[in-house]
């Protein structure tokens, strides 16, 4: 991490002070970098970067460099068509050591101009080559009693992004997607469609090609509950996702709480396994916190008490909680999972046993 452009900011104390509380708490909750292991995450960075609610502070920049830092590779949803924040990200972390690929704009109302993005550690993981957006081919879904065949004119709102990674002994093929919300329902249809439909294409990608072994799906899929048809939609499919991962909570930031983001592996699975360790990340239990809302009345201006309209807002704290600590930070918590990438001592057995 290098932070010399902090020591020019003039609430450098403060922000200091946040930092080393939140890398405590990364420490505490994330287990330490290792050469055997892989720490993977998922993490949807609400509109990153648009000035919604007022363009995103250095500070900010600083706090989700900080927490990326703790993992070997991450995906990223929701970065915009201006790349000059998540470059500036990079640039904190440290741009000989890390790297990014990013797809290109999803264009259309309901593509609302998002890229998606991987980051990642030079120094434990390396890009193998391969990078693409996923094309929906002609395929058959099946809808009650009747098979359905869509053309490939029937894409994905938001075009899912893979890419194939090296860590330690295992390659990995990761596709991030975000998956089209639509109506506030559990169980939307054209969501539930979008979920099968890339499902399906993968998962038989994944039986037939050995390059597609170790395929983990992982983003944001809008899942309400584990028990939806959107849920059933990526397991019906032969994708998995660990007991570890299912008892995690919640990773929107809303009152609803709800199992928006996920990361599903395919069962062909080639030296690399789940260690049992996963979590979600709750920054806001250090930065931005409710305690911490008088501090930032100046960075939201009238519009922390004043509504649109220009009539009185009726609850400051809402505003500051809701949105605009949200368009800072995000309102989606990171997920990751550990997954063991080293198997030397195996090959050194079979070795052994010729």
């Amino acid at each position: 991490m290098f932070y010399a452009n902090l020591n020019h900011n003039p609430d450098k104390k403060r922000i200091a002070d946040r930092l080393k509380l939140l890398k405590a708490k990364l420490a505490a909750e994330v287990p330490a970098k290792s050469p055997t292991e892989t720490l993977l995450a998922t993490w949807n960075i609400r509109e990153f970067d648009a000035p919604s609610y007022g363009q995103r502070s250095q500070e900010c920049l600083f706090y989700i460099a900080e927490i990326i830092s703790h993992f070997d590779i991450i995906a990223v949803q929701e970065v915009r068509e201006d790349l000059d924040a998540l470059k500036s990200v990079v640039r904190i972390l440290g741009d000989s050591n890390w790297d990014y690929l990013v797809s290109d704009v999803s264009e259309g109302t309901p593509g609302n101009r998002e890229r998606m993005a991987f980051i990642y550690d030079k120094r434990s993981i390396s890009f193998s080559s391969m990078a693409g957006e996923i094309v929906v081919p002609p395929i058959e879904v099946k809808e009650g009693n009747k098979l359905i065949r869509y053309d490939p004119s029937m894409q994905l709102y938001r075009t899912p992004y893979i890419s194939v990674f090296r860590a330690g002994w295992s390659h990995l093929v990761l596709c991030t997607v975000h998956i089209l919300y639509g109506d506030d329902e559990a169980d939307n249809p054209k969501r539930a469609k979008e979920i099968e439909v890339l499902a399906q294409i993968l998962g038989k990608r994944a039986r037939e090609r050995r390059d597609y072994s170790n395929l983990i799906l992982l983003g944001d899929f809008n899942i309400y509950g584990a028990g939806d048809i959107t849920m059933k939609a990526l397991t019906d499919a032969g994708f998995y996702i660990d007991p570890s991962l299912q008892a995690l909570p919640e990773t929107n930031t809303g009152k609803k709480k709800r199992k928006y983001d996920q990361i599903a592996i395919h069962p062909v699975k080639k030296r690399m396994e789940l260690t049992g360790k996963a979590g979600v990340f709750n920054y806001f239990d250090t930065v931005y916190t409710d305690a911490d809302e008088p501090i930032y009345v100046p960075q939201m201006g009238e519009a922390y008490d004043t509504i649109s309209s220009g009539e009185p807002r009726e609850n400051e704290s809402t505003y500051y909680q809701t949105y605009w600590r949200t368009f800072q930070m995000s309102d989606h918590l990171p997920m990751w999972v550990q997954l063991r990438t080293d198997f030397s001592a195996e090959y050194l057995d079979e070795l052994a046993a010729d």
